[in-house]
């Protein structure tokens, strides 16, 4: 009771956090907006110029900020959870290299477009996962071999990348640097609706799966004797996954550390034993619209991509467990 109470209090506390921190994020700019102002836009009580620019101009990149970090926490806590390990994010085992590729070969054979970009940024991924389940099966996945065939496959599509980059024209390879920097500049609603779309499909899809995943950490064998189909479960759960960080990079970008770090500070926070998704969501949320304000701020007028902010604060949070499993591993 205690643990529910818990997650619930942090929860609340990580949602208000958000709400806060969009409000703010919505007055800051050239066209500075108070809070009180950014409220009454909201609320409908303001018509006035300041209704575009919070509305028209802001809102969009906000609320992608929301869902793209939802999105990432949840992808990163489906493959923690289906290896067992908090180093099983999509970033670590090439997923989302796989869907720079993919996206490189969009911008290089078709010259870029958004849809086009955000297209093979999907198949890319898809494919990269592809791959590197079949390498790691054998006679089921172990979480530990996963990991290591997908670091391998990123590796290796990372000097694949480079080439391209070489290759191609010089305007598609500065239209190919800014995208793989992960950013979320330039981005209005047209960029979010087909995200949201995508979006509420995977999280149906998920319900459908119904309680597996939380029976899926117990191990192969207890989700066995409880009913589960281990590798038919861990399909589902890893194409579902997939999907998620596929659309997350084909509308921003491929913004690193996110999936890896928001499942386990919100396991910390909350005290649950296991991966939670609906916790994984919220902090991923809340760490990317934070990472964004401060990519906007820390060099202002200019902005930088969201994704420099990511990598350099999850660079760290790489290294410290990398530490405690090499500690373990004694």
């Amino acid at each position: 009771m205690r643990a529910s109470v818990r997650t619930v209090v942090a929860l609340s506390v990580l949602a208000v956090g958000s709400a806060v921190l969009a409000v703010f994020a919505l007055g800051i700019g050239e066209y500075p907006v108070s809070p009180m102002d950014v409220l009454r836009v909201v609320t409908g009580q303001d018509t006035s110029f300041t209704r575009v620019v919070v509305l028209e101009f802001r809102m969009p990149r906000i609320l992608l900020a929301l869902v793209i970090g939802a999105t990432l926490g949840i992808s990163g806590a489906i493959f923690q959870a289906l290896t067992r390990n908090p180093l099983g994010s999509p970033d670590v085992i090439g997923f989302t290299t796989g869907a720079y590729t993919g996206a490189l070969v969009a911008i290089a054979a078709f010259g870029g477009g958004y849809y086009l970009t955000a297209l093979g940024a999907t198949v890319g991924g898809l494919l990269t996962a592809l791959v590197v389940y079949l390498l790691a099966y054998r006679n089921g996945i172990a979480g530990f071999r996963l990991i290591i065939v997908g670091i391998a496959i990123g590796a290796a599509l990372s000097s694949v990348n480079q080439w391209i980059v070489i290759r191609i024209k010089l305007a598609q390879a500065v239209t190919a640097s800014i995208w793989n920097q992960g950013t979320l500049n330039g981005l209005d609603w047209d960029q979010l609706y087909p995200v949201l779309v995508c979006v509420v499909v995977a999280v149906a899809a998920l319900l459908a799966m119904g309680p597996q995943l939380p029976i899926m950490q117990m191990g192969d064998d207890a989700a066995g004797a409880l009913g589960v189909r281990p590798e038919r479960a861990r399909v589902g759960f890893f194409v579902i996954g997939v999907v998620l960080v596929a659309v997350a990079a084909a509308a921003a970008g491929p913004i690193s550390f996110v999936a890896l770090a928001a499942p386990q500070l919100a396991r910390r926070l909350t005290g649950a034993p296991g991966v939670s998704l609906v916790s994984a969501g919220v902090m991923g949320a809340f760490l990317l619209l934070l990472s964004d304000l401060v990519a906007q701020k820390i060099v202002a007028p200019a902005q930088l991509p969201v994704g420099a902010v990511t990598v350099s604060v999850g660079g760290l949070y790489l290294v410290y467990l990398l530490v405690v499993q090499a500690r373990r591993a004694r």
